[in-house]
């Protein structure tokens, strides 16, 4: 069968991996974000499509039968264009999406629809822990009445006004490291998007911990699709044997 995937998280990777080793034609495609990311078995493609027309045009050249959606989250349009061009090109279309964050008992959280809407929730002087990567980046640096901490894999393209500093680390992440982080940064707010998966999960526990409030950034709706949520429920839904 061949089959593409459009990746850039750990869950692609492993589903990619999986697929390999069962004998399937496996493209990976990764937009080109990350420097040195993480690569999975099969064959690779870097870049962007070209939109609706380009996406399912590729498709049918390739001769895919099956397109799988494993990419963050948040990563917006390409989880749009997916459902448009699967639709045109007439093949099954799988979202591969991890699971949400869930509120806890005692968590301190605020939910918002948007970049814009946190910014705007965070009270004046406050000390925020921001996690929620490039987009959206200046709508929170306009606010000169708070300090950020903008954590990030990759650094900005915009250069960090004075009330901002950068940390550039990546994931996985521990609780005892993200209390401490957060208890020497004197950090009040965590902004975040909500993400899900384990390896970021800690600094919502670390906030719980310490009393931190967490300004969560809900998902964005996409369009209908047979949606999973493990490499095996995925494999299950391309009618594929595991």
């Amino acid at each position: 069968m061949k089959i593409l995937i459009l990746g850039g998280t750990a869950e692609a990777r492993e589903l990619a991996n999986r697929l390999v080793a069962m004998g399937h034609d496996v493209t990976t495609s990764l937009a080109g974000r990350t420097q040195d990311p993480k690569l999975p078995e099969g064959k690779l493609r870097m870049g962007k499509f070209g939109g609706i027309p380009g996406l399912a045009a590729y498709l049918r050249v390739a001769g895919i039968e099956r397109l799988v959606d494993a990419t963050h989250p948040y990563a917006g349009l390409i989880s749009i264009n997916a459902v448009a061009a699967a639709q045109q090109a007439g093949i099954p279309l799988v979202r591969y999406m991890r699971p949400a964050w869930e509120q806890q008992l005692g968590a301190e959280w605020i939910t918002v629809e948007t970049a814009a809407e946190a910014a705007a929730a965070l009270p004046p002087n406050a000390d925020v822990l921001l996690t929620t990567g490039h987009t959206g980046l200046e709508q929170f640096l306009e606010r000169d009445d708070c300090q950020f901490v903008v954590r990030t894999i990759e650094a900005p393209a915009m250069e960090l006004p004075r009330h901002a500093t950068l940390l550039q680390t990546r994931p996985p992440y521990d609780v005892n490291d993200e209390m401490a982080l957060m208890e020497r940064e004197g950090i009040t707010h965590l902004v975040t998007k909500n993400s899900g998966g384990g390896q970021t999960a800690a600094k919502l526990e670390a906030a719980q911990r310490l009393g931190v409030k967490v300004i969560m950034i809900a998902r964005p709706v996409y369009g209908p699709a047979n949606e999973v949520a493990s490499v095996d429920a995925a494999i299950a839904a391309l009618g594929l044997s595991g």
